[in-house]
């Protein structure tokens, strides 16, 4: 095995007295692993992470086998970390990201949607310029995984019209009609979600709930503790900030 490619680096962790096994995100390859020699050193701790791109070379002998890598820093986020709310985001985006996707496997909507994502937190720090992008990401990686929601039409009527909440069991939309006098037990659904546009606090929030609820019951079940405790941090300062 050999390759050559760029990609987001997502999860490090160190390996022995001075490696770290490493899992980075490429646009054709999906996630690929690997280990650094020295990955904990001084001169390569800046360079390895989360959400930092760089260029990397994967050799192994066989595909089983976990595969040498060396890095080259081509973007570094890092000055983001000094930001708690941009730090935050990175760490979660990226645990989720490192979590969710199976080894090899490509999903380049994914890849381009994280590295917008990324992006967006890089440009705007303020959570106002990427809460609603981390929220469609979230969305996607759901839909990515087989687990979408249906938010096109009502799943109780099949109307497309005013559609205001999801079931939290099946993931279809409700029109408000469908679900009068049920409303507490749905998960609402924000409007830009599915329209585009701007959205409030409020919104913001309803969308993570939504999206939580689904990430949580299908996608970091039973193994996901760590990158649920780092969305619990992100959502803990958001509400920090806006009050």
């Amino acid at each position: 095995m050999h390759l050559i490619a760029e990609a987001i680096l997502l999860s490090v962790r160190g390996h022995g007295e001075h490696g770290a096994v490493v899992r980075a995100l490429t646009a054709r390859s999906g996630v690929q692993p690997g280990y650094v020699r020295g990955g904990r050193s001084r001169a390569l701790r800046p360079v390895l992470q989360p959400a930092n791109l760089v260029r990397g070379e994967w050799r192994a002998r066989t595909e089983e086998q976990l595969a040498g890598l060396t890095v080259e820093l081509v973007h570094s986020r890092a000055p983001l970390f000094a930001e708690p709310l941009a730090a935050a985001a990175i760490e979660w985006a990226c645990a989720l990201t490192a979590t969710a996707l199976p080894d090899g496997l490509p999903y380049p909507r994914l890849h381009a949607a994280l590295s917008a994502v990324l992006d967006a937190v890089e440009a705007a720090p303020a959570a106002r310029g990427w809460a609603a992008a981390l929220a469609r990401y979230e969305l996607l990686v759901l839909a990515e995984l087989g687990f979408g929601l249906d938010l096109e039409r009502c799943v109780a009527t099949g109307t497309a019209e005013d559609l205001a909440f999801v079931s939290p069991r099946s993931g279809g939309a409700v029109s408000r009609a469908a679900a009068s006098g049920y409303e507490t037990r749905l998960l609402p659904l924000p409007a830009f979600l599915r329209e585009g546009g701007e959205a409030d606090w409020p919104q913001l929030f309803d969308a993570l709930r939504l999206t939580g609820h689904f990430l949580e019951r299908d996608v970091l079940v039973g193994r996901g503790a760590e990158a649920l405790a780092a969305r619990q941090r992100l959502v803990e300062r958001l509400k920090r900030a806006v009050a």
